[in-house]
């Protein structure tokens, strides 16, 4: 059973409890005994298998229970014994002389459904705080279920005119007064406001965490602004100078429908930028008429900082009239794409995006038909850029560079022929055998090159169950054959972390110089300075959350955890992970380095890397919404400042 599935399960039960706590409750409070003592039955045996699914979530990760373990089971365990103690023998009583006429039992109703509180306020602080859980917290949400319990002894006991004669012949019926309960109920707020106090105090107050490793030392510092890197092509390199502008346009798909979209150069995608190994990328960005600004990213390109495009870190926004200039040695061979950094929700969506390939310097096979492939979403229609047929002759090789510009996964399926997965983000895998019939999930953000060579039949790549297809044909009116109606969803996915062949890699067995423990959540958060119900990094959201430290030279890993029951594509600027594990299971294909990597619901991956690139690091979620919620941090190097505020402008577009 996957860690997903435990966690809807849990979920699950917890409603069952609270269910069966208030209809326990609520039943008694009508006088109904026997119905009421099955309920209270049925409300400890789900609490019994609450205790069971937490423990054996609780083997998937101390993370995934933390605040169930620490309070919400033990408060509901109390509350249940307290009913059980107190409402049972009432109820069996009353079971056996179902003749007589019983007045209400507030102290047994209040006991039933206090566990019924009990029960709620530990699914909800779940929902609403996550990890970590908090002195604070903790004190508040006991609080409140005593607000609950006294609140229904207040109604309970408190005589109405429907109860006058009731009260009057039950002279053991308390009374809570209006004085009375004020006071207690302003007790409870007290304690409240007390537990906030300690628990904001209990959270971490620094402006960096450092990992485990050295704080902060004292040392000249040096600006993002001048880490810049090589000013000239390599030996045997050349100049390749672009120009991109920002601009509102009107832009035909290819599938012929009309959009009006924020383009790079009036067209989407934006111009391809293709690069030899060695020669130096000058890359020049106008902004026309975008009124919220535009940067260029180069996403998975490890460039100098200061040529980053996070706004407000590495550079100021282009705003409508002004421009920037991006310089930088194509010195990584591979498949990568650029889009904008600023409100980057809203300008990726809206077409401002293209595709970065740099190619070695000595092509092997200079006759092969390489396409750039770049998935995109329009208004709920995902298209492929790049053309919907290819003619390709039998014995031709074939690099298909698949390139999601979304913010959620595609799944691909290459029918017709057998093939390899050479590439994953730009990076070559060790290899990589020959697979046919597979699926293949592409993270948000991520690359993979297919390879393979032109059978002498049609092939077709098919996206999203038929979504888009895009098809190769060994000659113009060459048939589909079945491929048209081949049914694709039932592949099995492959895994990448099983794929191709190992090798060793002495960062695999190098011991971290740091560890940092990423907890991907949901819950109410402050984000850009208002509260929100954020998508949450240990319980905080963007800018919030404590940068990362790290020095040069240092071994990094991230523990990375998804509480949540959505993927969240997580992607670190200017470095490539290695993935050790996933969910504790090591990797144990080819070395697997990525940009980019799709946290699933319940998974806890561990990647590592060396910091090789000074600066200061965007550190986020790939889901572009998911990071203008908060999910958003930065890495940054000891010694490296910037004049720009050093928060990222995660802030919303008035253009939507």
């Amino acid at each position: 059973m996957t860690t997903a599935t435990l966690i809807i399960l849990d979920h699950a039960v917890a409603l069952l409890s609270i269910i069966a706590w208030f209809a326990a409750g609520v039943t008694m409070s009508l006088r109904r005994a026997r119905p009421a003592l099955a309920l209270l039955a049925v409300a400890l045996l789900v609490t019994l298998t609450r205790a069971v699914s937490v423990t054996v979530l609780a083997g998937r990760g101390w993370w995934l229970v933390q605040e169930k373990v620490l309070l919400g089971l033990p408060m509901l365990a109390l509350a249940a014994l307290a009913a059980t103690v107190i409402a049972g023998p009432r109820l069996l009583a009353q079971a056996r002389d179902a003749g007589r006429r019983e007045n209400l039992d507030v102290a047994g109703v209040v006991a039933l459904l206090t566990a019924a509180y009990a029960a709620l306020a530990g699914f909800v602080l779940t929902f609403l705080i996550g990890y970590p859980l908090t002195l604070g917290t903790a004190l508040i949400t006991i609080a409140l279920v005593f607000a609950g319990a006294l609140l229904t002894v207040r109604v309970l006991a408190t005589p109405n005119a429907n109860t006058v004669e009731e009260a009057d012949t039950d002279p053991d019926r308390p009374e809570v007064s209006r004085r009375r309960f004020l006071g207690v109920a302003g007790g409870v707020v007290v304690v409240g406001a007390v537990g906030t106090g300690a628990g904001l105090s209990a959270l971490p107050t620094a402006a960096v965490t450092d990992g485990g490793g050295p704080g902060p030392a004292s040392r000249a510092t040096v600006s993002v602004t001048d880490l810049r890197g090589a000013g000239t092509p390599a030996p045997g390199g050349v100049r390749r100078e672009h120009v991109l502008v920002a601009r509102k346009a009107t832009v035909r798909l290819e599938s012929g429908r009309d959009i009006d979209a924020w383009t790079f150069d009036g067209t989407v995608p934006g111009p391809p930028i293709t690069a030899t190994q060695g020669d130096l990328i000058e890359v020049t960005l106008a902004n026309h008429d975008l009124d919220d600004g535009v940067t260029l990213h180069w996403h998975g390109y490890d460039v100098p900082c200061a040529q980053d495009g996070a706004a407000g870190v590495t550079q100021d926004v282009v705003a409508p009239g002004g421009e920037f200039v991006y310089r930088f040695r194509a010195d990584q061979v591979g498949t990568y794409w650029y889009h904008t950094h600023h409100a980057s929700h809203i300008g990726v969506r809206r077409g401002l995006y293209g595709a970065l390939v740099v190619k070695p310097r000595e092509e092997h096979n200079t006759g092969q038909l390489d396409l750039t492939l770049p998935v995109h979403t329009f208004d709920g229609t995902a298209t492929i850029a790049g053309g919907a047929e290819h003619i390709a002759p039998a014995g031709t090789a074939v690099r298909l560079r698949l390139i999601n510009t979304d913010s959620e996964p595609h799944w691909y399926a290459l029918a017709g022929t057998s093939f390899r997965v050479a590439a994953v983000d730009g990076r070559d895998l060790e290899q990589p055998g020959e697979i046919s019939r597979n699926g293949l999930r592409l993270p948000a953000a991520g690359r993979y090159d297919l390879v393979f060579v032109m059978p002498s039949t049609s092939v077709a790549l098919v996206l999203d169950d038929h979504a888009a297809t895009v098809w190769l044909r060994p000659e113009a009116g060459a048939p589909d054959g079945e491929l048209s109606t081949q049914d694709t969803t039932g592949w099995p996915e492959l895994d990448l972390l099983t794929y191709g062949t190992p090798a060793p890699v002495a960062l695999r067995a190098d011991a971290a110089d740091r560890h940092f423990t990423l907890v991907l959540d949901r819950g109410v958060a402050m984000v850009d300075g208002s509260p929100a119900y954020a998508q949450t990094v240990n319980g905080r959201g963007h800018p919030s959350i404590p940068d990362q430290l790290v020095a040069e030279g240092d071994i990094v890993r991230f523990t990375v955890v998804n509480r949540s029951l959505e993927t969240h594509p997580w992607h670190l600027h200017g470095h490539p992970v290695l993935v050790l594990s996933r969910d504790g299971k090591p990797s144990s294909g080819s070395p697997l380095w990525v940009d980019t990597f799709d946290v699933r619901p319940g998974e806890v991956w561990e990647v590592a890397f060396r910091a090789s690139n000074p600066g200061i690091w965007m550190n986020h979620c790939h889901n572009l919404p998911h990071a203008h919620q908060g999910m958003m941090l930065q890495l940054r190097y000891d010694g490296v400042t910037t004049p720009f505020g050093g928060m990222h402008t995660v802030g919303s577009s008035h253009n939507h």
